[in-house]
């Protein structure tokens, strides 16, 4: 069976005063194990095992580490300055091809179905762009303790995934675009002349909603950009800080 997807793994390091690698005596925090097993091994098996990921790159500074755990499964590429960066830079490498999967080397929960899931519904949707979110209830529901960063827009409350789709090179001018928020985003006036200032009282008076922020984001960029909705808890959980990890185990044990 065709695998039409491509995938990229973005595992790049934050260097040694990273708390997690510090905290846990590793180099790079995607090598810390959850259940016995690294987490960057966990991330590529879920995409292997999903049945529609075909070639697997690992965006990371240290290629010994892909060799090491993956062994000839993934590729490894060097990292750019950012991870929006990264990603453009593997596609103009012509060695990761569209559509392409970008997750990242700490989505040590993901399961084959949560990538069915995701490839299935961006591969469904018009979209140059899309990015899977999870909502608070779902969340919540599942994991009531589970500190999770949240988006309020208008009724919705969406929880990143760490689950992205560019679908075409037009995809590539929201990345571009990430770049410069990401320096801008504690400078409201960048922000206002990033989007216009309608969006942003609208966004503050809670009248802006999930799907009207995208098509926003899209008419700007001139792209289509479109949320995926994950029913998946576990999907917005990544391990950032100590605390993740231990929820992480935990689900890791109960899954066996």
């Amino acid at each position: 069976m065709a695998k039409p997807w491509n995938a990229l793994i973005l595992a790049a390091g934050r260097g040694p005063e990273d708390p997690m690698a510090k905290a846990y005596g590793v180099a790079n925090k995607c090598t810390i194990s959850i259940g016995g097993k690294p987490m960057l091994l966990r991330v590529a098996e879920a995409l292997d095992a999903s049945g529609v990921i075909g070639p697997i790159a690992v965006s990371i500074e240290d290629p010994a580490i892909v060799s090491t755990l993956l062994g000839n499964r993934a590729l490894a590429l060097a990292p750019a300055h950012s991870a929006p960066a990264s990603v453009m830079a593997a596609l103009a490498s012509g060695q990761v091809t569209y559509p392409v999967l970008v997750t990242t080397g700490d989505h040590a929960l993901l399961t084959p179905d949560m990538v069915r899931y995701f490839c299935a519904e961006s591969a469904a949707i018009d979209a140059d762009f899309t990015a899977g979110l999870a909502r608070a209830e779902t969340i919540l529901a599942a994991y009531p303790d589970s500190i999770r960063t949240y988006f309020t827009l208008g009724p919705d409350r969406v929880s990143g995934c760490n689950l992205f789709a560019v679908k075409s090179a037009r995809g590539l001018s929201l990345l571009d675009r990430w770049q410069y928020l990401e320096q801008v985003r504690k400078k409201p006036w960048r922000l206002i002349a990033a989007f216009g200032i309608s969006p942003l009282l609208r966004f503050l008076t809670g009248q802006l909603d999930l799907e009207q922020a995208f098509r926003i984001v899209s008419g700007k960029l001139g792209l289509l950009a479109r949320p995926v909705v994950m029913p998946f808890a576990e999907a917005a959980i990544d391990v950032d800080k100590p605390a993740d990890k231990e929820l992480a185990e935990r689900i890791a044990a109960r899954r066996g």
